[in-house]
């Protein structure tokens, strides 16, 4: 592995010389560095996959549960626009994969933007040039460096401004039901299986015939049972467990007037499969450990406060994601206790009192750090939180790149106006926990008014 040479003195360099670095190029980095570029501010965006939108394609053959016409960015859809690009059909509900070939990109190879994203750089770090996160002095006007790993080897580069748009996708929570890994994990890693996994598709072979257990509660863990059950009409000896810590999957069978007709319809079929037997619950199922058994993977725990078993061979963790925070650790961040969002932004997103239709609009102001020119936008800045919506990632990397660009006062100006139509929407469907979201109706959050109905998919 090979490092580059040391950079130039931080004294020798201006800030406003510095490009804005943006940290991964999906659906909110790429909006944010078309916003940025459309206020004449100059970007580099780092990307671990070898394309845009790495992530999505990863569950790229699940369908979204919102249309196009809440899934694009309005300064992206302006450069796309000079590039003589055709939009899908704004009512159509695109699967992750076309979201990548017809939207991601299609943005991404814009002259505006093609050079500027570098591909196969993976941020191990975001530091302050000379500066660790306990030195205060003169620290404002130190450039961040962004140490990145790619093929070449380990580099660094500087930048005036960082927004960490990576995302969740990678890191998921652990299916343990004290957050924690369950002992005996690393034992049975051939065995534990990424959400959303291709079941009828690229990994088959992993489920055809198989005793296949589900861990989570949300609307990912609804698209693999049914999945499986298809699978199973085809390949009998298929086996299908569900495993929730609660006593009801309420949050995945939803309400009889959903206003989002497919992820009602998604609720309905899966209660159905439960209800006729084709997939067991194990409610109320607290997992502890893992352990090799015949043919695969013993799941212990405690079932109701009673010790309780069940023997499997591949296990699917649909439990949500978590914000990896360990390149951020020389940087100074503000973050919620409970759910590691930004303090500011954080009671507007818990969980436990909001929806995605709920969620007050936001921008720079609470995604703010005590680190001067640092940002996390998108599904990242909701830390745990599932209630992300992809139109709030909009607006929020909008309101940031006024704030860069010196447009304090238009920063500010949060109007953000959602769909009526009762569509939540998020980044991925694996981040949807299926809360229901509710009516339009006008709200105000520190002046800045705006229409929070939901909007495409809830995470």
């Amino acid at each position: 592995m090979t490092t580059s040479p040391a950079p130039t003195p931080a004294s020798t360099i201006g800030l406003d010389a510095l490009p804005v670095a943006i940290i991964g190029a999906g659906p909110i980095g790429l909006a944010a560095a078309a916003q940025l570029l459309e206020r004449g501010q100059e970007v580099v965006v780092f990307e671990a996959g070898d394309q845009a939108g790495a992530s999505v394609s990863a569950w790229g053959h699940t369908r979204l549960f919102s249309p196009w016409e809440y899934l694009v960015d309005e300064a992206a859809a302006r450069l796309l626009d000079e590039a003589d690009w055709e939009a899908p059909p704004a009512k159509t509900l695109p699967t992750g994969q076309q979201l990548v070939d017809d939207y991601l990109l299609p943005l991404a190879a814009v002259p505006a933007l093609a050079d500027r994203i570098r591909y196969g750089h993976r941020v191990l770090a975001v530091t302050r040039r000379g500066m660790d996160r306990t030195r205060t002095l003169g620290r404002e006007h130190a450039p961040f460096v962004l140490r990145t790993e790619s093929t070449a080897g380990v580099t660094e580069t500087l930048a005036r401004a960082v927004i960490d748009a990576s995302g969740t996708y990678e890191t998921s929570n652990a299916i343990g039901s004290s957050g924690l890994e369950p002992i005996g994990a690393d034992q049975v890693r051939e065995h534990l299986s990424h959400a959303l996994p291709d079941v009828l598709g690229h990994d088959r072979a992993q489920f055809a015939g198989k005793r296949v257990l589900v861990v989570g509660a949300g609307h990912s863990a609804a698209n693999t049972l049914l999945k499986l059950a298809s699978l199973a009409k085809r390949e009998p000896a298929t086996q299908i467990f569900w495993a929730i810590r609660g006593t009801q999957p309420t949050r995945v069978y939803g309400s009889a007037n959903d206003e989002l007709a497919a992820r009602g319809e998604l609720g309905g079929a899966t209660r159905a499969l439960v209800t006729s037997g084709q997939v067991q619950l194990l409610d109320q199922f607290e997992i502890d450990a893992l352990s090799p058994a015949k043919d695969g993977v013993r799941v212990t725990g405690l079932r109701a406060g009673v010790a309780a078993s069940v023997d499997v061979d591949v296990i699917v963790n649909a439990t949500g994601f978590r914000p990896n925070l360990d390149l951020l650790r020389e940087l100074r961040l503000d973050l919620d206790t409970v759910v590691e969002a930004p303090r500011a932004l954080a009671p507007l997103i818990d969980p436990n009192a909001h929806s995605c239709g709920t969620v007050y609009p936001h921008g720079v102001d609470e995604l703010t750090h005590p680190e001067p020119g640092f940002y996390v936008a998108g599904m990242k800045s909701y830390g745990r939180a599932p209630t992300f919506l992809l139109l709030t990632g909009y607006e929020q990397v909008r309101s940031i790149a006024d704030e860069l660009a010196g447009r304090h006062e238009q920063a500010r100006l949060v109007t953000l106006v959602l769909p009526e139509t009762g569509v939540c929407s998020t980044s991925t469907p694996e981040e949807s926990a299926g809360v229901t979201c509710g009516a339009p109706e006008p709200v105000n959050a520190g002046g800045k008014t705006a229409a929070a109905a939901a909007s495409a998919c809830c995470a």
